[in-house]
């Protein structure tokens, strides 16, 4: 018989997380998010009028203009304007805070 000690054997260390840290987005952010990916495709707002239209989602230039510019929008809408600009994939990074 072999001889074990009384006290559990210490567990190994971990290897290190890679999930990154969550980070807390404001409307400012996703706002910006949105308005980045329009830029990046070169879309005004007039160009996600007429895609947003082609989805069936009906909206006015200026509407949209004040919805972006507050940020304040549900996730369906901010989905619809990703799909409507073409997006396959959004690169989301935490926001600076200098």
């Amino acid at each position: 018989m072999l001889d074990t000690p009384d006290a559990p054997a210490e567990a190994p260390d971990p290897a290190p997380s890679r999930v990154a840290k969550p980070v807390a987005l404001g409307a400012a952010d996703v706002k910006a998010i949105l308005k980045a990916e329009l830029k990046r495709r070169g879309l005004t707002y007039a160009d996600l009028v007429e895609r947003l239209a082609q989805q069936g989602v009906t909206e006015t230039e200026a509407n949209l203009r004040n919805k972006i510019s507050r940020g304040a929008f549900t996730a369906t809408f901010f989905m619809q304007c990703l799909i409507a600009a073409g997006c396959e994939a959004v690169q989301i990074t935490p926001p600076r805070r200098d």
